[in-house]
């Protein structure tokens, strides 16, 4: 819980992250799929590069730190197929989309489970987890609603998630601001 206290840059890096991109979907809902596949292989390529980092840096203080590292695998596995596959049609996206959000969704729950015992607050990182599923799982059971919609639903989804995480950072800052002279003289 230190180590991860004491990241919670990086955490508030990936709900900024998570916003931008949500805001330059939802800012312009009509962009091509070529774009919308670029846009959002960066935001998983870069959400998967900073969920890695911090699951290493916690690695020794975080028993199940294995679940945020599978959850950033599967953000940067799936942001290089975007970018190496870019041809890849609207279904195979929303596919590939949905499984993302399913598996992160599950991990970020797993690892709010052992932070309960640890802070108050970590309700951000379940809600967070449970709305990735919800969103993934529609994605699956509704893949014809259009591109725009499409769209629309990512944009959203990347912006509730990046003010989730951005509240969560600044939860773990707040957790380390009171804490801190105790784990120094620890």
């Amino acid at each position: 819980m230190i180590t991860l206290s004491r990241n919670w840059g990086w955490i508030a890096l990936r709900g900024v992250a998570g916003l931008i991109f949500g805001l330059l979907t939802l800012m312009n809902p009509l962009i091509s799929l070529a774009t919308l596949v670029l846009l959002f292989g960066a935001y998983a390529l870069v959400d998967g590069v900073f969920t890695v980092v911090a699951a290493i840096a916690n690695r020794r203080d975080e028993p199940h730190w294995v679940a945020l590292l599978l959850g950033g695998l599967a953000g940067i596995a799936t942001g290089l197929i975007s970018f190496f596959l870019p041809a890849i049609t609207a279904i195979a996206l929303l596919f590939l989309i949905a499984a993302w959000a399913i598996v992160t969704g599950i991990a970020e729950i797993v690892v709010a489970i052992k932070l309960r015992k640890v802070i108050t607050g970590e309700w951000l990182l379940v809600v967070a987890g449970v709305l990735s599923v919800l969103f993934g799982v529609l994605l699956v059971v509704f893949p014809g609603p259009g591109a725009l919609a499409v769209v629309l639903w990512i944009g959203a989804w990347a912006m509730v998630m990046g003010i989730m995480f951005i509240a969560l950072a600044l939860r773990l800052r707040g957790w380390n601001r009171a804490h801190a002279p105790a784990t120094a003289a620890a």
